[in-house]
């Protein structure tokens, strides 16, 4: 599978399966098993994956152009579909001795849905700072643990989750292992009800003395925080900026379709055609919208060709776009007024998924922090 066919497959996916159902599955909280199910029979669940375990070997521009289409459409099968992507980024790059062949395979067969357990309440925003620790023993390790913020929850069929090191002596002393779903205690901890983002399922996870093997230890000791930073960290911050992306479109188009059909009747005259203040405000959302997609080719760039400046961009990329997907989503329910705050257009929908990145790690309140640090050369941790 080539960038086009899978961008030509992500567009039909959107339209066919994600648009129709995104409403009602946001209205009752409902995860699309039907989404995913497309997305794997499509090649969609490999395709970052290289091609000798069955992946499509594409790369960045083809992910972010994907989670953009599917964004527009449902947010959440976005962000369920980034997710996967970056949990199965961070199984590619698994230590030699791990036993991730065949979990590789099912993925890019489209049989198998994995995702990522990192936040936990003790360390918040921190995500990159478990407060849990692995205990080893002569079978493997032991892995105990309260999740919070883990999409998919109960419906990926495994999880990539961190943990302090049996022996780690700071709170960067992580190991990142592998845990399969029908693990033994490892359960849903509670429901997911919540304003925005109200589809993926991203309810917390405990994690009670879950024995796993050797072979599923992804990472060296102590080496969970070099592959959240260097894996995880790029492709989350590219694909949740290419999540505002979608939004923002989709809070033009409709915004444009409601200033283009509702009428003035008694002037004759769309409210479009009568209002410049309107038109006015649709432009600087085509306007900032625009400027998100220059700044998401930015990133994309510099992710295919790294340099100097990368992790600024990095650190930059989703600060910036969830300001933009907040303003323009603000802007529009400010425009279509009423039909908006009625739940009339999809316009409210929209603003509330775009909320929703500004509480996802790193927070941009975090990487605010971080940006700063970098340009005075204060190291981030």
């Amino acid at each position: 599978m080539n960038h086009e066919t899978a961008v030509s497959n992500a567009k039909n996916i959107a339209d066919r399966i994600l648009a129709p159902a995104a409403r009602q599955n946001d209205k009752e909280a409902r995860f699309s098993s039907e989404a995913i199910a497309a997305l794997g029979s499509a090649g969609l669940l490999g395709i970052m994956l290289p091609t000798d375990v069955g992946g499509a070997g594409l790369g960045p521009k083809t992910l972010a152009l994907v989670v953009s289409t599917f964004a527009e459409a449902d947010a959440s099968a976005a962000m369920v579909y980034l997710m996967h992507v970056c949990a199965t980024a961070t199984i590619a790059s698994a230590r030699p001795d791990a036993a991730v062949a065949q979990t590789l395979k099912d993925i890019a067969a489209g049989k198998h849905l994995a995702t990522l357990a990192f936040s936990e309440a003790g360390s918040r925003s921190h995500f990159w700072a478990p407060i849990s620790r692995a205990k080893r023993n002569a079978a493997g390790v032991h892995l105990s643990a309260k999740k919070s913020w883990v999409t998919s929850a109960g419906h990926a069929q495994s999880y990539v989750v961190s943990a302090l090191s049996p022996e780690g002596t700071s709170p960067t002393e992580s190991t990142l292992y592998l845990v399969a779903g029908d693990t033994p205690g490892l359960s849903v901890a509670g429901p997911w009800d919540g304003m925005g983002m109200r589809a993926n399922a991203s309810a917390p996870m405990t994690l009670e003395d879950c024995a796993i093997a050797p072979g599923l230890q992804l990472t060296d000791d102590g080496g969970g925080f070099k592959a959240m930073l260097e894996v995880v960290l790029p492709l989350f911050n590219l694909g949740t900026s290419a999540v505002a992306l979608g939004l923002c479109r989709a809070a033009v188009a409709g915004t444009a379709g409601h200033l283009g059909s509702a009428r003035f009747d008694h002037l004759g005259q769309t409210l479009g055609e009568s209002l410049q203040t309107l038109r006015a405000q649709l432009a600087t959302m085509q306007i900032d919208t625009d400027g998100l997609a220059a700044r998401v080719d930015d990133l994309v760039d510099h992710l295919e060709r790294p340099r100097e400046t990368t992790m600024l961009r990095v650190l930059e990329s989703k600060a910036a776009a969830g300001e933009v997907a907040i303003s323009v989503t603000s802007t529009a329910m400010r425009v279509c007024g009423g039909a908006a705050f009625s739940k009339h257009l999809a316009i409210e929908r929209l603003f509330r998924d775009a909320h929703a990145g500004a509480v996802m790690a790193p927070t941009g309140d975090v990487l605010r922090d971080f940006i700063g640090k970098a340009i005075l050369g204060i190291p981030l941790f």
